[in-house]
């Protein structure tokens, strides 16, 4: 019998003013400390602390900018909470210096658009790293989205991506893929992937899945951003028994739950 792994639970730490869910509220760094220690209270397994938003049409912000944001919040997060921090960056020199303050994750939601320099920060610096599917930049990503089968699309280029990063050095074992909810997609692009998550788990990489609050919940349930906890709940339940080993989420202790329960039909249905 094949038995897999109890998925993990990604808690989102923003410290950002424009997030799309919750924009500004952890801007400051004792209030995104005071939420990342809540959300490992819940049962956060790892923190992503981010410091540049990505939703779309957000502006890029400097690297001396991300670092304010951040490093104060991982630096206390380490050392004070059971969680493993992850950094949300695209920018190797951020990337270099959160390793040094204590995060061990770094969570690229650019695919190594801009080449293998933060690949080269994890193999140098030990991180896991995890390539999270898209196209183009936040400020252009929904511009101009265009498939031929989603999946086979978005499989074959995260295998390319995961290729460049263990080019780079990166083992195998410390590569995530990430389909990108949300990210270039439709709201039936999202739908697609969902359904045949499976097809990514098979890849033979560990598939982090964030469908946490995001639009195409909006679009089919009319739920405002923050009243979308049935719909996220709903997307991490088919997300953990497609093979999602974690889950990136903004309500942690629910999306727990529902991640558990899912798990135990996983295993049931394996068996």
């Amino acid at each position: 019998m094949h038995l897999r792994p109890t998925p993990l639970v990604m808690g989102i730490v923003n410290v950002t003013p424009d997030s799309f869910s919750d924009g500004g509220r952890f801007l400051d760094p004792h209030a995104a400390i005071a939420h990342g220690l809540a959300l490992s209270s819940e049962g956060a397994d790892i923190l992503d602390v981010g410091g540049e938003s990505t939703r779309p049409g957000s502006a890029p912000v400097s690297a001396q900018e991300e670092l304010a944001r951040v490093l104060p919040v991982i630096r206390a997060l380490a050392g004070r909470c059971h969680a493993v921090i992850s950094v949300d960056t695209t920018k190797p020199e951020v990337a270099r210096e959160a390793a040094k303050v204590g995060a061990k994750i770094i969570n690229d939601v650019s695919m190594l658009r801009d080449g293998p320099a933060l690949a080269e920060v994890a193999a140098e610096t030990g991180a896991e790293l995890v390539l999270m599917h898209s196209r183009g930049t936040p400020a252009d990503m929904q511009d101009d989205i265009r498939y031929g089968d989603v999946v086979e699309d978005v499989a074959r280029e995260l295998l390319e991506a995961a290729g460049r990063a263990e080019a780079a050095g990166v083992d195998a074992s410390r590569v995530w893929i990430d389909p990108g909810l949300g990210f270039a997609k439709t709201v039936e692009h999202n739908l697609e992937l969902l359904a045949r998550l499976p097809e990514l788990a098979a890849l033979g990489y560990r598939v982090l899945v964030g469908p946490s609050r995001k639009s195409f919940i909006g679009a089919l349930t009319g739920a405002p951003v923050n009243d979308r906890l049935g719909g996220s709940a709903a997307a991490v339940a088919l997300a953990v028994m497609g093979g999602a080993a974690a889950v990136r989420v903004h309500d942690v202790a629910i999306m727990r739950q529902a991640a558990i329960v899912a798990h135990a039909v996983a295993r049931r249905a394996d068996g």
